[in-house]
């Protein structure tokens, strides 16, 4: 399970057997959920955050948090799902400790 990035202490990270669309998993203190990214022609066009099966999802605090996160590191994050599931590249997990806006 790579985990691609912290923030605020959410843990952005694949599961090693994703599927596609390509997406990542936002995890803290036992609550997690999803984002899925939207691509047409190379562009996201569109991130829908989304409920993880069997988990309790984020809190709305995090949860916003989350959402920003994802916004701010869409292009980053996509060429990290290709790099690691495309290429089989390892992925370093960056760790950042302020606020994105």
């Amino acid at each position: 399970m790579p985990k691609i990035f912290e923030y605020l202490g959410i843990v952005i990270m694949f599961y090693s057997n994703e599927h596609e669309p390509i997406h990542v998993h936002g995890k803290y203190q036992g609550y997690e959920s999803k984002a899925d990214f939207i691509i047409d022609n190379g562009d996201v066009v569109d991130i829908q955050i989304k409920e993880v099966k069997g988990k309790r999802p984020l809190p709305k605090k995090e949860l916003k948090e989350f959402k920003i996160f994802v916004e701010k590191f869409k292009i980053e994050i996509v060429q990290k799902w290709i790099d690691y599931f495309v290429y089989h590249k390892s992925i370093t997990c960056i760790k950042i400790e302020g606020k994105v806006k």
